[in-house]
C-alpha cells in the first residue's frame, strides 16, 4: 500500500477513515500530534488549519508517497488554498468525507470544486460511518 499523509481540518474524519482502515472500533480520538503507521500518516486538524504550521506537512510529506485531502461535506470553509497540493511535491487525491450527511448534490459538488482548486488529482467520496467509497479509495491507496 502506498504510504498517505492524512491532511485536512479538525473533525473532517481523517483518525475515523485510519480507523476503518485498519478494522478498529470507531471512536472519536483526536489526534494530538503526528501518528505514523505502517501506511498511513495522520496529521492533527491544526496542521491545516493554521499555515505556520505547514512546514511540519511538508517535513512530514517527505515520508509519504500520496497526500490525502480531506474535507467534510458539511464543513463550507476554504479548507485548503487553491494550489495547496503542490508544495509536497507528490501526487494528491481528494476526499470528500461525511457523505451521508450531505443534504444535496450541490454539497458534494462544492467539495469537489474546493479539493480539485487544492489541487486533487482524482476525487473520492466516502463515508467511514456507512463505509460508502471506503473499500474504492483504499483499493487505491494499494
Amino acid at each position: 500500500m502506498k504510504k498517505a499523509l492524512l491532511v485536512g481540518a479538525v473533525g473532517c474524519g481523517k483518525t475515523t477513515f485510519r480507523q476503518r482502515i485498519f478494522g478498529q472500533k470507531q471512536t472519536y480520538d483526536k489526534t494530538q500530534a503526528i501518528e505514523f503507521f505502517d501506511s498511513l500518516i495522520d496529521t492533527p486538524g491544526e496542521f491545516t488549519e493554521h499555515r505556520r504550521l505547514y512546514s511540519a506537512l511538508n517535513v512530514t510529506a517527505n515520508q509519504a508517497d500520496i497526500i490525502v485531502m480531506m474535507q467534510s461535506v458539511k464543513d463550507k470553509r476554504q479548507i485548503f488554498s487553491p494550489g495547496f497540493s503542490y508544495m509536497f511535491y507528490k501526487p494528491a487525491v481528494g476526499v470528500i468525507t461525511k457523505t451521508d450527511l450531505a443534504e444535496s448534490k450541490e454539497d458534494l459538488d462544492y467539495i469537489e470544486k474546493q479539493l480539485r482548486l487544492a489541487g486533487a488529482e482524482q476525487i473520492f467520496a466516502i463515508s467511514s460511518k456507512t463505509n460508502q467509497g471506503v473499500d474504492t479509495l483504499i483499493k487505491y491507496l494499494e
